[in-house]
């Protein structure tokens, strides 16, 4: 152990400075370890949130490299220093277990931010440099700095830092939100209009929730939710496919655009693409989406070649969207009985675009058909659908029956209290 790490270890905990050095010491990070990395990610059971602040970007890259060879951890990177420690509180609201600072970059104000991270929250800040000495040290310990870490970043060093981070982070801290409701919308047929509802139902979610909602276009190659909400994206849902082992929180931030009404969308991509994603990469894609929003919506279409993926095992809600036609119908019933046996709760079947006793076909055949009644019936409003495709203004911008039930849909998939209608105030007379 070199002298400016017995110096760190002896202001952490200066009982131990008593005691031979050994690989446990929880100030030094780069000591000759016991741990090898494998055992440390088995101890590390729980995914970290972690924040990796550096603006020198090759060594916060390094950094992150590192820490991304551990298993599940959600990382995301910032390349500048908050703009004033007034933002601390801000950062701190987005619950990360622990905190990593570049030194190197502004030596000064990042032992400010240091001090005011640990002095504010409860997250284990660790600093990073390349040129260590006794006195910055001691004063990044003083600062309430856990770890002091020097590049090369080996993967070892890291885990054991992260094993001893999860061994200190308060059982309050783990009940942050890491696992959004996940809801799916999927189509008994192709037209049934899957889109069009998932797409405004998630700007309903996030308008009457307040929640952060990211809606997801699997409706692979050729979706439509991009171009329903006027939306230009730069990447695609198949970016995030291909890219899957390293999408993380921070990567996927970059490839979803936000609309005006305050639902974030990862589109389809606009070309014809010639990708079949694996389950291992949805899968990846819908734990890393939960991580980072209270909702996620997704339009998976007609296509039921996703059904081995956590789309269907741990869909919080998996909307069936079909119509009254025997085609449909037919279809509903086929998957019903083949995805969806018994009383499953998590499903719940949508009759859209509904005119009651249309084509002869009657509630009680529709009932048959489902082997259920449909909790929800769209009534069937073209001309709305068709303004809303043209001009991309959303159908729940506007009041009408439609809106009114795709709302009143929103609203009870998060729990939101159903709008009361104003009351007329009283009136002395009749007029």
């Amino acid at each position: 152990m070199s002298e400016t790490e017995k110096i760190f270890q002896y202001f952490n905990d200066p009982a131990r400075t008593l005691q031979p050095a050994t690989s446990s010491d929880p100030m030094t990070s780069n000591t000759n370890s016991t741990v090898d990395a494998p055992f440390a990610d088995s101890l590390s059971t729980e995914a970290l949130s972690i924040a990796l602040i550096g603006p020198e970007e090759l060594t916060r890259r390094a950094a992150a490299d590192a820490l991304r060879q551990g298993r599940g951890n959600e990382i995301r990177e910032f390349a500048a220093y908050p703009a004033n420690l007034d933002e601390v509180p801000k950062l701190l609201d987005q619950h990360f277990d622990v905190i990593i600072i570049d030194l190197d970059s502004n030596p000064e104000y990042a032992l400010e931010l240091v001090e005011s991270l640990c002095a504010n929250g409860s997250a284990t800040v660790m600093v990073f440099s390349s040129k260590p000495d006794s006195e910055m040290l001691v004063r990044c310990m003083r600062a309430g700095a856990r770890e002091f870490l020097t590049p090369p970043f080996a993967q070892a060093t890291m885990a054991e830092a992260l094993v001893r981070a999860a061994a200190r982070r308060p059982a309050t801290h783990t009940q942050k939100k890491t696992r959004g409701k996940l809801l799916v919308f999927l189509g008994a047929k192709g037209g049934a209009g899957v889109t069009t509802l998932a797409c405004n139902f998630a700007v309903a979610l996030a308008q009457s929730s307040g929640q952060s909602t990211l809606l997801i276009d699997l409706d692979l190659p050729l979706g439509d939710a991009a171009l329903n909400l006027g939306i230009i994206a730069e990447y695609s849902t198949i970016n995030a496919l291909q890219d899957y082992v390293r999408l993380d929180p921070a990567l996927l931030e970059k490839l979803i655009v936000k609309h005006s009404s305050g639902v974030w969308v990862l589109a389809a991509p606009g070309r014809f693409p010639n990708f079949n994603a694996s389950n291992e990469a949805i899968d990846k894609l819908i734990s890393v989406a939960r991580q980072g929003f209270d909702n996620v919506v997704v339009d998976v279409g007609s296509k039921f070649d996703a059904t081995g993926t956590l789309l269907y095992r741990e869909a919080t809600t998996a909307y069936l969207i079909t119509q009254a036609g025997i085609p449909e119908l037919r279809n509903s019933n086929r998957l019903i009985s083949q995805y969806f046996p018994g009383d499953d709760k998590k499903l719940e079947i949508v009759l859209n675009r509904y005119e009651p006793k249309a084509l002869g076909v009657t509630d009680e055949h529709i009932n048959k058909a489902l082997t259920r009644p449909a909790q929800w019936k769209i009534p069937n409003d073209y001309p709305a659908v068709r303004r809303m495709q043209n001009t991309a203004t959303p159908l729940v911008a506007v009041d009408s029956p439609i809106s009114r039930l795709i709302k009143k849909l929103a609203r009870t998939a998060s729990g939101v209290a159903e709008e009361e209608p104003k009351k007329k105030g009283f009136k002395l007379f009749g007029k």
